[in-house]
């Protein structure tokens, strides 16, 4: 049975952490599934670079996945905060005591409004910190609170990864990942 990951795109989200997020759980062999709030597959990131998802997030909410996880970038992050199927499929993930994840300001602005951050420890763009309340604001790179994984922004996108990776798949496969790519992890 494999492991598979549901990664969420619309206008605007920041390519660099969308690009790293696929590719290195991919290179963990997860099932990484690309989906689109947008009406079409095809989504413009927030410095222009065009993305092309596997599907529409709306076809695929009834699956199961063992993680799910926001990119951020603006206006991307607003955009998946405003979808209420996806608030709404969130909120299921994280009832369920599965993982879902989000960088940048798509944990301050997505994950806060979802509700899903109620007194966890997590991290975001540190000038999104302000808008956080009801969870306290670590200012690490990458924060793991139980079923929530959380991370700062583009230059944290590989450790946030590999945390993936590792929550997902174990410290063995995070470290034959990161060592295939010449990390030291």
């Amino acid at each position: 049975m494999s492991v598979r990951a549901l990664i969420t795109v619309a206008d605007g989200v920041e390519e660099l952490e969308c690009v790293t997020l696929i590719d290195v759980l991919r290179r963990a062999e997860v099932e990484v599934l690309v989906a689109s709030i947008e009406g079409r597959r095809m989504v413009t990131c927030a410095h222009g670079t065009r993305l092309t998802a596997d599907a529409m997030l709306v076809d695929v909410l009834a699956q199961d996945f063992d993680l799910i996880v926001l990119p951020g970038g603006m206006p991307g992050a607003q955009r998946l905060a405003d979808h209420q199927p996806l608030a709404e499929r969130v909120q299921q993930q994280a009832r369920a005591g599965l993982l879902f994840a989000a960088i940048c300001a798509a944990p301050a602005l997505a994950l806060q409004g979802y509700g899903v951050l109620k007194q966890r420890r997590m991290t975001c763009y540190p000038a999104f910190s302000d808008l956080l309340s009801g969870c306290t604001f670590v200012d690490q790179p990458v924060v793991v609170d139980g079923n929530c994984i959380t991370s700062q922004g583009p230059g944290t996108a590989l450790a946030f990864a590999l945390t993936l990776v590792e929550q997902l798949c174990g410290k063995a496969r995070r470290h034959a990942v990161a060592k295939g790519m010449l990390l030291v992890a």
